[in-house]
């Protein structure tokens, strides 16, 4: 991370990635123009900033632009001026306005998890480099025509108001990576998995917590000890979600579709529920790896 001294002193003459972050900006340093020519990367997330200038379109060699976490209402349109633009990261913002022409002509990664999105631009089918398109956490309903984003090979649209899945996703030949939890389309199947599993659950008073094994976007993972009904003990996995909502979904979800999925060699199916947790935070078994 970087600071605005070293903004405002040139020690960041030449630089191609300048990472900006949480300094409490109200405006775009206007100093970054100094590094127009060679700037690539350019991080202004959790800050205060509600627009960016209208020349943007200066940085001519700027690729990646995130900008997560500042009170933003509607996703700039000067973003699309920027030639080389093709990664744009706006998530946990206030977006509820995407302009067609906000939308950079080479853009492959477009970021608007957690926002308040109710629509999109039909320009947005019309960016056949589109690659990843994470869009979970708002109200959508529907979507843009995306038949020509040939490349499109991740698409989120997890907790939203979606009631049937888009049915052109299915002539999408490379995507890969759908994720559709918490729509009211998966809200009976998701209901029915987590009621089967509530019958199995483990309380928390009956585990022995050891140490950290890692983490992911949704969840802490530890190694820790059952004990069994019958005096002896089970070597497990405990997964306590972090948050309310993820990228792929609720907890619930991702809960629910572990369940569901039943057992085979390729998955890591949860073992169970965990009830009791101490910050109530939603947690479960699963089997310990090697």
């Amino acid at each position: 991370m970087h600071t605005l001294d070293d903004l405002h002193c040139g020690a960041l003459a030449g630089a191609r990635h300048v990472r900006l972050t949480h300094l409490g900006l109200t405006e775009f340093p206007r100093a970054l123009f100094d590094l127009a020519d060679t700037l690539e990367l350019l991080d202004l997330s959790g800050n205060q900033l509600t627009t960016l200038p209208d020349d943007l379109g200066r940085f001519t060699q700027l690729r990646v632009l995130f900008a997560s976490n500042n009170p933003f209402t509607t996703l700039p349109a000067v973003l699309g001026q920027c030639p080389q633009l093709e990664m744009v990261g706006f998530k946990a913002c206030q977006i509820a306005h995407v302009p067609g022409n906000s939308l950079p002509a080479r853009l492959r990664w477009l970021i608007l998890t957690d926002n308040q999105l109710t629509t999109l631009p039909a320009s947005l089918g019309q960016r056949p480099r589109l690659q990843k398109l994470m869009l979970s956490c708002n109200q959508l309903t529907a979507l843009p025509d995306l038949r020509d984003c040939a490349q499109l090979e991740l698409l989120r649209i997890a907790s939203n108001q979606f009631s049937a899945i888009p049915a052109q996703l299915l002539q999408l030949s490379a995507l890969a990576w759908p994720a559709v939890a918490g729509n009211p389309i998966t809200q009976k199947s998701e209901l029915l998995a987590l009621t089967n599993a509530g019958q199995t659950a483990i309380s928390y008073q009956n585990l022995q917590v050891h140490e950290l094994l890692g983490e992911g976007a949704s969840g802490h993972i530890y190694r820790a000890t059952l004990r069994q009904g019958d005096g002896t003990e089970q070597a497990i996995a405990l997964k306590v979600f972090k948050a309310a909502f993820t990228s792929d979904g609720t907890p619930q979800s991702e809960l629910a579709a572990g369940m569901a999925a039943g057992q085979h060699p390729q998955l890591l199916t949860p073992l169970a529920q965990v009830h009791g947790h101490p910050q109530g935070q939603l947690a479960m078994a699963l089997p310990l790896l090697p």
